[in-house]
């Protein structure tokens, strides 16, 4: 591709700024790739590069942005989601970015020991706040024991951290795959950071990630895999036997809990039954929040549709379903197993642990039961189109700038 030396170290601050983006905010995230995206089209134009577009997977997510904008028309109030709708271009333009720049000498090496810098930076202040109740900046005491990091008012770091986790393990696995005590070190630090922010869901899909991921690892024996379990199974029942908080929300919390007392079944419940009222094309995207709340304060005691106002379902299906209906989940659901589930059989074969560690990720995205955010909400596709474009960019035979017959 060969930039020259002020594109290349332009881009390489954008990209290296991505993580550090969404912890700031929404909108310093969406600023950040919408500068990457509109000087990416800058570059290709004046390179005259778009052999991209005859790859089946930009034609796959063309497909799903058609979709989308379609489902801003027959959304319940248009207004709600067709921002949302409309910024999905921007991911596609990022997607491509990240496949283009990965042809880049050194490129993703340099960016990812960035980002690895600044999540480490959080993972202290995540344990900095967890000892003394208040992190780097004082943020945590609106949250109680939740953990808030730099986030300040939402706790949601679990989350955050475990998108990046597989990614920069894979990465340095990949650059010296020899076992070593300090790649052993280093799962355990982050796990056990996740595990401590109290986030039940992003510490159940963080532990089967790494699980799954060290299932695939052939470079560490049986036995040095069963000695980590076993120390990972030691190292969490101290935190929860020594913490009055996290023996709350991992155990007694579960324990109390039925699956009529659960608000996260009766927000399950909520979204099915949007679903049923709305089987075909569902509300719309971001319109779950219209039809519960608003129609919410409308309904008979005695009615029959038990709506539960909120932004979201907080379960991916049932997001899909209530949004999105039959036709648009499954639109959905075939794109992604196209891009994504079709490849595990080649992908698990090969020993690139960067894209095994983004593949996984993926897949535990779309865990069942388990509760999530909203799939389509900048945060969460941003950390997910990451992982994406990780995924397809360091494989040869997927980066989209290698063109595949059509």
């Amino acid at each position: 591709m060969n930039l020259n030396r002020y594109a290349y170290h332009y881009f390489l601050i954008l990209f290296s700024a991505i993580p550090l983006s969404i912890v700031i905010g929404s909108a310093v995230s969406v600023i950040n790739i919408l500068l990457i995206d509109l000087s990416f089209i800058v570059l290709l134009v004046n390179k005259k590069n778009f052999s991209f577009l005859k790859d089946k997977t930009i034609i796959y997510l063309f497909v799903l942005y058609g979709y989308l904008i379609f489902n801003s028309f027959i959304s319940i109030d248009y207004s709600e989601g067709i921002l949302r709708n409309l910024g999905f271009l921007r991911i596609i333009i990022l997607f491509v970015a990240f496949n283009y720049f990965y042809h880049e000498n050194l490129f993703f090496s340099r960016m990812l020991k960035i980002w690895l810098i600044i999540i480490l930076i959080i993972i202290i202040d995540v344990f900095i706040e967890y000892i003394y109740g208040t992190n780097l900046l004082g943020f945590g005491e609106v949250y109680g024991n939740r953990i808030v990091s730099f986030f300040k008012d939402e706790p949601i770091v679990g989350g955050f951290l475990n998108g990046f986790f597989l990614i920069l393990i894979g990465f340095f696995i990949n650059l010296n795959k020899k076992y070593n005590y300090f790649m052993f070190l280093f799962i355990i630090f982050f796990l056990v950071s996740i595990f401590i922010t109290g986030e039940r869901s992003n510490t159940i899909r963080a532990l089967l990630g790494i699980s799954t991921f060290l299932v695939l690892y052939k470079e560490i024996n049986f036995k040095n895999k069963l000695l980590f379990f076993s120390i990972i199974f030691f190292i969490i029942s101290a935190l929860i036997l020594n913490s009055h908080y996290l023996k709350t929300r991992f155990i007694n919390q579960v324990k109390v809990m039925s699956m009529s007392e659960n608000i996260y079944f009766d927000l399950y419940q909520s979204g099915f039954q949007v679903f049923q009222n709305n089987k075909i094309f569902g509300v719309g995207n971001k319109n779950y929040r219209v039809e519960t709340c608003k129609k919410n304060k409308k309904l008979p005691i005695d009615s029959k549709d038990k709506y539960l106002c909120s932004t979201h379902p907080h379960q991916i299906y049932f997001e899909l379903l209530s949004e999105h209906g039959l036709l648009g989940t499954f639109i959905i659901l075939l794109i992604l197993y196209k891009l994504i589930f079709s490849k595990i059989t080649k992908i698990t074969s090969e020993p690139n642990y960067l894209k095994i560690g983004s593949l996984i990720y993926l897949i535990f995205v779309f865990t069942p039961i388990i509760p999530s955010g909203a799939f389509f909400n900048n945060y969460m596709i941003t950390i997910f189109t990451i992982n994406l474009s990780i995924f397809y960019a360091c494989d040869k035979n997927l980066n989209v700038f290698k063109i595949k017959p059509i």
